[in-house]
């Protein structure tokens, strides 16, 4: 089920619809007669939208979604078969890549609310945020065995940190189909909504998010980031470091006095 909104602010960048409401960002993949499959004008837009959501100081969470019955198919195939298409060396370094270094780069947390199949590059864009929901009759393929492609865009990084090596693999070459409730069952995913209420859970969810103090936020995900490649002795360090410079936020200092005062926190993520 699509997420549907009356929206304060609303941009159409033909391939991708930027709405804000409030302090959120919503992104919105805009090619739904192709699944929202990506073709160079998708991808390029979608990072024009992500640098958008990095500066907008107003903006403290996105949430990344589908227009239609898919979320992402992945590559559109007739851009590659398309003999004045950019070739997959180019693909790869001017549009999948830069769109996940932007993901884990982005100082706000993103949610990707997956409201249809997301498969190939679509499936591990997903992956690669923060947060990932998904509808009930969403499905997950990584599909790029099937033309003898290897996965891209993160999902040989991402995947077997979310699920293990062994099912990773197997996924992966066999390309079989994950349900959404599988999904969850085996960490690939956060949660699981009905399709009647996918809409307005997913952004009430991320609502949640943009209403936390995302500066913390925004130092727990640089901190998840590092994970990946520290050694646990350097992992205490970099919280050692990232613990006093949260503890200097007006957010920590308002978490705070509400818990004292017994009353409800009003963050403003800095």
């Amino acid at each position: 089920m699509a997420i549907t909104l009356s929206c304060e602010k609303k941009k159409s960048m033909s391939t991708i619809i930027f709405t804000k409401v409030d302090n959120l960002a919503i992104l919105k993949l805009n090619r739904p007669k192709v699944y929202n499959s990506f073709n160079r004008e998708m991808a390029l837009a979608l990072q024009e939208a992500l640098r958008n959501c990095a500066e907008d100081n107003e903006i403290r969470a996105v949430l990344l979604t589908g227009e239609g019955r898919a979320f992402c198919a992945g590559q559109d195939l007739k851009e590659i078969t398309d003999p004045n298409g950019p070739p997959l060396t180019q693909i790869l370094t001017e549009h999948y890549n830069p769109l996940v270094r932007q993901i884990r780069a982005l100082p706000k947390p993103i949610v990707a609310a997956v409201n249809g199949v997301a498969a190939g590059a679509g499936a591990n864009l997903a992956l690669a945020c923060d947060v990932v929901v998904a509808t009930k009759s969403a499905s997950f393929i990584q599909a790029f065995s099937k033309i003898g492609l290897i996965p891209d865009s993160g999902g040989t990084f991402f995947l077997p940190r979310l699920i293990g090596f062994q099912k990773a693999s197997a996924l992966m070459m066999l390309g079989d189909k994950v349900g959404a409730e599988d999904a969850e069952k085996m960490g690939m995913i956060y949660q699981v909504y009905e399709d009647d209420v996918f809409g307005e859970s997913a952004l009430l969810l991320a609502q949640k998010l943009s209403n936390m103090p995302t500066a913390g936020l925004a130092m727990t995900k640089h901190a998840l980031n590092r994970s990946f490649e520290n050694t646990l002795d350097q992992q205490l360090d970099l919280e050692g470091e990232l613990q006093p410079q949260a503890g200097e936020t007006e957010d920590y200092k308002e978490g705070v006095a509400a818990f004292i005062e017994k009353r409800k926190p009003v963050f403003k993520g800095r």
